[in-house]
């Protein structure tokens, strides 16, 4: 990205951010679209409580949640050491462990998000889809995801923008460490910590707003097509 007039610096933590960002709504999007059917669709015992767990990470402090998954996928937590000692795989301090933290935080959103598109879906259109003899997963995907699309992009683009500015989990459980799990939060923060380094600190500021700006605006362009299409 040099010939964008990025610093090392800069190009690092931005091309991580992305990287991170990108992993984290892969990940996150499949369950995410799974709970917000369940909790959308399905009366359960248990229910709230699953709602009240699927959202706890907004209402938590961030280092909470940094620090509580330290406990449980550090080398030494109970998940951390068997993914280490089964599969050589270390979550905790490596830019693996940044997209954990940066899901877990964005996971919310994308539900709340997703669960609010699907709640708009008329129920009738399904119930006459099934009337037709459409099977629960053809009615899923050819109804109920086609018309929730506008609320799942919505939730791709929140989840995305909440890792871009994932900072106090992120730092708990995967610390500060060049090249490996520095994005843009965490550069500028350890940026503010040095004297006579407010200029770069307030270069990574407009960066990060922009990139900020540039997904949202984004968002609402695909949005309109999507719903333009749905429409016509």
């Amino acid at each position: 990205m040099e010939y964008l007039g990025l610093t090392a610096l800069e190009s690092d933590a931005l091309g991580l951010s992305l990287w991170v960002a990108l992993w984290c709504v892969v990940l996150s999007l499949p369950p995410a679209i799974a709970v917000a059917w369940l909790l959308a669709r399905r009366d359960f015992a248990g229910k709230a409580m699953l709602d009240g767990i699927v959202h706890l990470p907004m209402v938590l402090p961030p280092v909470v949640v940094g620090y509580g998954l330290l406990l449980l996928l550090g080398r030494q937590g109970p998940l951390g050491s068997w993914l280490y000692n089964v599969f050589g795989l270390t979550v905790a301090f490596t830019w693996k462990g940044a997209v954990v933290a940066s899901a877990v935080m964005a996971f919310p959103l994308m539900v709340r998000a997703i669960r609010l598109s699907m709640d708009a879906v008329d129920r009738g259109l399904e119930d006459a889809a099934r009337t037709l003899g459409a099977t629960p997963l053809g009615v899923f995907f050819s109804i109920t995801l086609q018309l929730a699309w506008p609320g799942i992009l919505t939730g791709m683009v929140l989840g995305f923008a909440r890792s871009l500015g994932e900072f106090g989990a992120t730092i708990t459980f995967v610390s500060n460490i060049p090249g490996e799990t520095r994005t843009l939060p965490l550069a500028l923060f350890g940026l503010t910590q040095v004297p006579g380094s407010e200029g770069a600190a307030l270069r990574l500021v407009v960066i990060s707003t922009l990139l900020a700006f540039a997904a949202l605006i984004g968002s609402e362009l695909a949005a309109r097509r999507i719903r333009a299409r749905m429409e016509g």
